[in-house]
């Protein structure tokens, strides 16, 4: 089960996209607005952005996918439920939403559009509503025993929104290209041709690594919300192991292309490198010799 929410001002737009037939649309709910036709829901939910004026996109949306392993268990009385668990967890309540389910996609979905403006004027609120939304998704993944995606493979990109967009592209990108690389510089040259640039985050005045974050199309993203296979530390160890991999093909084939004796100078330079850094990094500390215990006045 996953989420995916959008705010707007255009009611007429949202009702129309929800309710279309094309989508081979059902209506399986509505609360708080007159049932009679689109436009009728649409005046119900322009009516009550009045209460709040102040409101700029009062439109909620929000589409829950499900998988397609949970088709045959997932009736329309059954998704009512899970999408009634669902706003009240995230707190879209005493307001005005109609729900509808399509069936113009293999997979299982049903879309919600609601009015931010609630019943008492108040604003809804959606300040970290994706994280709010995704730990919500989970939980109720497994309260319903319903099936969980494995990994990122199955993803349609070319359907996606940014910011997920991006995301499932440095996604794909350090998936194929970490397997090719033996450490950090040569991940950030073949990363730089994709238009992915790699940033750092160091462990306060030092030259200890301590975090990595991918940029692309002007957003950011830490590694590990990428995936959590790519923190740095975990790519780190993918990096050493391919290095180490390459060590024991010198060793097993004598006559490989690799110069053995180059390859073990080269990591004797760059963990020189690494010292020197760190040296110039971190102020000297002089240590001081323990105090010595004094033994007291004896008898």
């Amino acid at each position: 089960m996953i989420a995916k929410i959008t705010t707007g001002g255009d009611f007429a737009g949202a009702v129309n996209y929800i309710l279309d037939p094309k989508k081979a649309a059902e209506l399986l709910i509505g609360e708080g607005v007159r049932l009679k036709n689109t436009n009728s829901i649409t005046k119900s939910f322009v009516a009550q952005t009045e209460l709040n004026s102040r409101v700029s996109k009062p439109v909620g949306h929000i589409s829950l996918d499900f998988s397609v392993q949970d088709k045959a268990k997932l009736s329309s009385v059954f998704l009512l439920k899970i999408a009634d668990d669902y706003l009240n967890r995230m707190g879209i309540i005493y307001t005005q939403f109609i729900i509808a389910r399509h069936y113009d996609k293999e997979h299982p979905h049903i879309h919600i559009v609601f009015n931010r403006v609630n019943n008492q004027g108040k604003t809804i609120s959606n300040k970290n509503d994706r994280y709010r939304s995704e730990k919500i998704c989970k939980e109720l993944t497994r309260k319903n025993d319903l099936y969980f995606a494995k990994g990122k493979e199955n993803v349609n990109v070319h359907r996606l929104k940014e910011p997920d967009k991006t995301k499932y592209e440095i996604y794909y990108c350090l998936k194929e290209l970490i397997p090719q690389c033996k450490d950090m510089d040569e991940l950030e040259a073949k990363l730089n041709k994709e238009g992915i640039t790699i940033n750092y985050k160091y462990r306060g005045n030092t030259n200890v690594v301590q975090g990595i974050s991918f940029t692309k199309n002007n957003l950011r993203f830490n590694g590990s919300k990428v995936d959590r296979q790519f923190s740095y530390s975990k790519i780190k160890y993918r990096l050493d192991q391919n290095k180490l991999q390459e060590y024991f093909k010198v060793i097993q084939n004598p006559s490989h292309e690799y110069d053995f004796q180059q390859l073990i100078r080269d990591g004797l330079l760059q963990a020189e490198k690494d010292a020197e850094r760190q040296r110039k990094k971190e102020p000297y500390q002089r240590i001081k010799p323990p105090k010595k215990k004094s033994r007291g006045y004896r008898m």
